[in-house]
């Protein structure tokens, strides 16, 4: 308990799992802590010291669930053989496992980043720009960002750390930035010393680990995420040499340092990463029913991960985006082709994840030979691609990766069996007959006997003394047993060693060697499977940039693969991207309701800003019926927009897309309480962001403005919004129940009305959900509360009270002199 407590008191902020035989044990206020996340039972070591404890075969599972739950973990281990200790065994922290730094296999979901940041805000106002620095340790990508200050926990959210690092202020307060991330992203947060964010230690601790000697060569000497960077990797170099040692190559595959330029990609913020629900649904947080789910048929986890990448982080660049079509046309066309590359790619293990575990000494046997069978397939992915010139550039990188890391396969395949053990505890990873002295201890482990025949032919011959015997026991070990009647052919080399009545028994030098070699072969065996393990992991670890280069084309090809699918699969076409601000989408389908409707969806067009086509109008107002589909459909506008500028194809009959900077949202009606804020404040907020920030060259969608206050209160705000947005020409759809807001179709052509067609059957209503040209002066809301289920007295009394209240605008042109006082003409009660 002395030991227990040392290492309790040297690392206070985990949760210790202590290691005591075959279980994990936790003392204290750990064992309470581990009894309510986990769910194990509570006991007592003695009297008044609570203890809870889990299986070691069985502790990856609730590590898991441990750390998902936001808590830090040490691992103590036994580092001596229990038999040959003397009083307490040697025990030390070997791993320490915080959210975002975590590399096996068993803690990590195989289809989102695990990604550790640091952030620094750079000055002291209340919204500040901030410089941002991942890392994922278990691929080793280091990326730095540079975030305006209106858009840190936007960008945040999008890059999305499990862990977030922050300089700790010194009154121990975390900052209400931080708070703020911490509540939007659902992350850890961890406050580091300040010293570690200052530049000079940074720079310090960056050349250090690279080896250079100025950060210059990669592009960040002068930038300002110099201190993320330095905090981030300092945090890496404790957590992974908890013992205070040195980290050597264990952090080797972690790239240098790269800057990446937000403006590179289309901004999507964190209101409409979630509105659009682009990872998971807003009602049940699940990815089912998500933008990333209807792209499920990637077949390897880089490409998995990269998917939600190209998703969250559209292109803006018209050329690479083209870059993407031609590759997805390709693989529509070809299907042959298709097929040939997609079966090659489901081959293709985790080689990103493996590779850092291989550069971390924590790789498996398995891991060793699936990195051996991935690389592998090099060749007849170059092969396949041939016959493509849409993917010449991703060719021609895996063909500079082949000499070096097909020499790595030929390595693996050549050394390792084709079914390895989970661990190398028992050994059995190495084929025989490639190494002298693993085959020499197996042979003498399986094949004694067959050792000791031969040897006893050979002294027979030697000594002529054909009643010679070979044998053993557990006193005196291996023997040669010879008659009296023989004793004047002894050899030479025999040494008494037992006398018996009718016989002695004799040693040699060499039957004493064998005897050392044949009850130590199988530790022999396992120490050198080690030795030559360690050989062909450093073989990896020392290419392990090449492997992550190697991961990241797959990635692509899987990518690419997967949106040729879908797109061959459900009729989705290339749209045509343009560097101009229009819309015009025909036969638009929303792209995950189309695949569950399939058929019964029903397809409607956009056409926003396009003269060619008869359209100046940048903004419509889209009116109808609750349930109708103005929701659906605007969504499935954005959506349709996010996917072309991802680069994959979409679900319309035609579509021509002009290039845009930024998608927003408005959609809903929530509050955020734990800040203070109202329903009607959440929304009020969400279109001041979009005010402030929309361009001619945004996609704004908007459902409904101006709920959650009085119905004068609420028209006021959606006229202003509607005609500030209409000034600036963002391509907008505006789902509204204010009728009134129509008329400004009829003096602004940049405005235009749209409607949902319903058909009315007697007091029954039907849905028809096509967008048409036009308004409507009615919402059919009691029609929808009977729908609903209101009780008949209740629609009854609606009804009537609806032939009596009334609201209607009489617009007023705001060049006259008359809108200085718009609040006297807007609204007249009737």
């Amino acid at each position: 308990m002395r030991q227990h407590a040392r290492f309790k008191a040297r690392y206070p902020d985990c949760v210790l799992f202590f290691r005591m035989g075959d279980f994990y044990e936790m003392f204290d206020e750990d064992a309470v802590l581990a009894h309510e996340v986990l769910g194990i039972a509570l006991t007592q070591r003695t009297a008044g010291i609570p203890m809870a404890g889990v299986p070691h075969h069985a502790v990856e599972t609730y590590l898991r669930k441990i750390i998902d739950a936001g808590y830090r973990v040490a691992v103590c281990e036994q580092i001596q053989d229990p038999s040959a200790a003397t009083g307490v065994v040697d025990r030390a922290v070997t791993r320490l496992l915080t959210p975002g730094t975590l590399v096996d296999e068993p803690l990590l979901d195989e289809g989102r980043t695990n990604l550790v940041a640091a952030i620094e805000f750079l000055d002291k106002g209340a919204a500040p720009p901030a410089v941002l620095a991942t890392v994922e340790l278990s691929t080793g990508s280091f990326v730095l960002y540079q975030l305006p200050g209106d858009r840190v926990l936007d960008e945040v959210a999008r890059v999305s750390p499990s862990e977030l690092l922050y300089e700790e202020p010194p009154d121990g307060v975390t900052p209400p930035q931080v708070e703020a991330i911490r509540t939007a992203v659902d992350c850890a947060v961890t406050a580091r010393p300040a010293w570690t964010f200052r530049r000079r230690d940074a720079v310090e601790c960056l050349c250090d680990h690279y080896g250079v000697a100025t950060l210059a060569g990669f592009g960040i000497a002068d930038n300002d995420a110099v201190g993320a960077a330095g905090a981030v990797l300092r945090y890496l170099l404790d957590t992974q040499s908890p013992q205070g040692g040195v980290c050597g190559d264990r952090l080797g595959h972690l790239s240098p340092p790269r800057l990446e330029t937000t403006e590179r990609y289309v901004t999507i913020d964190a209101v409409s990463m979630r509105n659009l629900e682009i990872e998971r649904t807003i009602h049940t947080g699940s990815r089912a029913g998500s933008l990333l789910a209807i792209f499920g048929s990637c077949r390897t986890a880089m490409g998995k991960r990269l998917l939600r990448q190209w998703l969250c982080f559209p292109l803006r660049n018209l050329e690479a985006i083209a870059s993407r079509q031609r590759a997805v046309a390709a693989l529509c066309d070809d299907r042959s082709f298709a097929g040939e590359l997609a079966h090659r790619l489901g081959t293709v293990q985790d080689v990103a994840r493996i590779a850092g575990r291989v550069s971390m000494d924590r790789a498996t046997p398995r891991d060793l030979v699936a990195l051996g069978r991935s690389v592998g397939q090099i060749p007849t992915l170059v092969s396949a691609l041939d016959t493509s010139e849409s993917f010449s550039t991703l060719r021609g990188r895996l063909g500079e990766l082949a000499p070096s890391l097909g020499a790595l396969a030929e390595m693996i395949s050549a050394q390792c069996v084709d079914q390895p053990p989970a661990h190398l505890r028992e050994g059995g990873l190495f084929a025989d007959g490639f190494d002298r002295l693993l085959d020499e201890a197996r042979a003498l482990e399986h094949d004694s006997t067959t050792w000791l025949t031969r040897y006893r032919k050979r002294l027979i011959q030697e000594t002529n003394i054909s009643s010679l015997k070979v044998g053993y026991n557990k006193v005196f070990g291996y023997f040669i047993e010879i008659t009296h009647t023989h004793a004047d052919k002894i050899l030479p080399a025999f040494h008494r060693t037992q006398t018996l009545k009718n016989a002695q028994r004799y040693t040699t030098d060499e039957l004493k060697i064998f005897q050392e070699k044949i009850t130590t072969a199988r530790t022999q065996a396992i120490e050198r499977e080690k030795v030559l393990f360690g050989k062909l992991r450093h073989a990896a670890a020392q290419r392990a940039h090449q492997l992550a280069a190697y991961a990241d084309v797959v990635g692509e090809l899987d990518v690419l693969a997967c949106f040729g699918e879908v797109a061959h699969r459900h009729r989705y076409v290339c749209p045509r991207l343009v560097d101009e601000p229009l819309l015009d989408i025909r036969q638009g389908r929303h792209p995950v309701l189309d695949r569950t409707l399939a058929e019964r969806f029903v397809p409607n067009d956009v056409v926003l800003g396009n003269a060619d086509e008869g359209s100046t109008a940048t903004l419509a107002l889209i009116t109808g019926p609750n349930m109708a589909g103005k929701s659906t459909y605007i969504r499935q506008v954005a959506l349709i927009v996010l996917l072309a500028h991802a680069g994959s194809f979409v679900p319309a009959a035609s579509a021509t897309i002009g290039l845009a900077d930024r998608i927003f949202t408005r959609i809903g009606a929530t509050d955020e309480l734990h800040a203070g804020r109202s329903t009607f404040m959440v929304e009020m907020s969400e279109a001041a962001n979009i005010l402030h920030h929309a361009t001619d060259r945004s996609v704004v969608i908007l459902d409904e403005i101006g709920r959650g206050t009085s119905t004068l209160d609420g028209l006021s705000l959606a006229w202003a919004i509607t005609e500030a947005l209409a000034r600036r020409r963002c391509l907008t759809l505006f789902a509204t129940h204010y009728h009134e807001l129509t008329a400004l179709a009829d003096r602004r052509p940049d405005v235009r009305n749209l409607h949902v067609a319903v058909r009315e059957w007697g007091e029954k209503i039907i849905f028809l959900y096509r967008i048409l040209p036009g308004r409507t002066d009615r919402s059919y809301g009691i029609h929808v509360a009977r729908i609903a289920g209101l009780p008949a007295p209740t629609i009854a009394r609606a009804s009537e009270l609806l032939e009596t209240l009334a609201v209607q605008t009489e617009p007023v042109d705001p060049s006259s002199t008359a809108a200085t006082d718009a609040q006297l003409g807007l609204f007249a009660d009737q």
